[in-house]
């Protein structure tokens, strides 16, 4: 037997979950559990095992034969839709981490809701739906439109989307069932929920045995109403707001049972002070862990895997400054004929990635189906406040050209 070893569970998209892996790994040896044969991952992990990470059978046999091989000390995941997975993993494994009912909780948004009411953390009005006929008579007792449907157990505002009439309930209803058919197992069917006014934010946080640190806030961006999707993210070091929305996003994972690891909690800022939108018991995507250490010098991946492993994370700042990640989309759906970025002022431009390549399908349109088509892009900068990461963020954005055919015709 060797020295303790971290478990990672699954990794992919590369170009999303890389810094986590190569994180995880500065300190720790890891070993990887994953849907297929390493490739990118090699240079980080000293072993690995394969498996269909959606049977949890599978997923055991996988990890007692690494158990045999290397003294399993720990485990995470970076995925949503691994999360209770990995934790009935850790259970069957007799590792710490958060029970799997807790993060079953987190993933269900109904039972979520449920038990941020009965602890009084402020959150949106809802109700599970079962047809649209149920959804139009939820939405009158709600109040007034416009409402939210979701489906329960998704991640990525995959399904969500904001009903602005009565008269848009039959499209906007068929497009969160089309989402709830592929959605996690957690749970079932669809939210229609009061829709909160104001600017959206997630708190970056980390909880060891049950004590929560805010680290981070993470202001967002949306667009392509009536879908909630996130155009970008900007994190500033000491941002003000963290003292006023720290204890919201503690409470939150308390009333859900998250005793352990970093969450993602999102929240709206509405004319009645913050509201809770949802828990999401792991690092945050759209590479907001990079966000917050770029800023703040705080490693949020490697935090993640201190926890797993029963040690302290080092949350000390060591820098203080602004980061933003902006999104690339394409003009509109069909197949990517150019990408470009045009020369221009790339100081403080940290990294600019092409999510497709030429000849790739691509949309406007979230699908559960092509959930990876919707972005071309992204470029991360830096800066001393936000504004001048949103003026930076402006700049390469506009400098980024995708041009695609469609069947009528070729935009650009």
């Amino acid at each position: 037997m060797s020295h303790p070893m971290l478990l990672v569970v699954g990794s992919s998209p590369e170009l999303m979950r890389r810094y986590m892996l190569e994180a995880a790994a500065s300190d720790h040896p890891v070993l990887l559990l994953d849907r297929q044969e390493p490739t990118w991952q090699k240079p980080y992990i000293v072993d690995h095992e394969i498996a269909d990470l959606h049977q949890f059978t599978a997923v055991c046999a996988a990890a007692e034969r690494l158990a045999r091989r290397w003294d399993l000390a720990g485990i995470v995941t970076f995925d949503e839709y691994l999360l209770t997975t990995t934790a009935r993993l850790a259970e069957y494994l007799s590792l710490s981490g958060n029970t799997s009912t807790a993060v079953a909780a987190a993933r269900d948004k109904a039972t979520s809701r449920q038990l941020f009411a009965s602890a009084d953390v402020p959150s949106a009005a809802f109700t599970w739906v079962h047809s649209m006929e149920a959804a139009a008579a939820a939405a009158e007792r709600i109040g007034d439109y416009p409402v939210v449907l979701k489906p329960v157990s998704h991640a990525g505002s995959m399904g969500v989307v904001r009903v602005d009439a009565i008269t848009d309930l039959p499209a906007c209803w068929a497009i969160a069932c089309e989402s709830a058919e592929h959605q996690g197992p957690e749970g079932q069917g669809v939210l229609l929920e009061e829709y909160l006014e104001g600017p959206e934010i997630s708190v970056e946080t980390v909880t060891e045995c049950g004590v929560t640190t805010a680290v981070a806030v993470t202001h967002k961006s949306l667009g392509f109403a009536p879908y909630f999707m996130e155009t970008g993210h900007v994190v500033t070091a000491c941002d003000p707001l963290i003292e006023s929305v720290a204890p919201i996003a503690a409470a939150a994972l308390r009333a859900i049972g998250i005793t352990h690891g970093v969450s993602h909690v999102e929240m709206k800022l509405t004319k009645s002070g913050p509201r809770l939108i949802e828990v999401n018991a792991r690092l945050g995507g759209d590479r907001i862990g990079e966000l917050v250490r770029y800023a703040t010098g705080v490693d949020l991946a490697k935090a993640a895997a201190d926890l797993a492993l029963g040690r302290t994370p080092d949350l000390q700042p060591t820098v203080e400054r602004s980061a933003g990640i902006g999104m690339v989309y394409p003009p509109g759906s069909g197949i990517v004929t150019r990408l470009s970025l045009r020369d221009g002022d790339d100081r403080r431009v940290e990294q600019f990635h092409w999510l497709c390549e030429i000849g790739d399908q691509v949309s406007l349109t979230p699908s559960p189906h092509t959930p990876n088509s919707i972005r071309a892009g992204f470029a991360i900068v830096t800066g001393k406040t936000a504004d001048d990461v949103r003026l930076r963020l402006d700049d390469v954005l506009s400098r980024a050209l995708v041009e695609v055919r469609t069947s009528m015709a070729r935009a650009a």
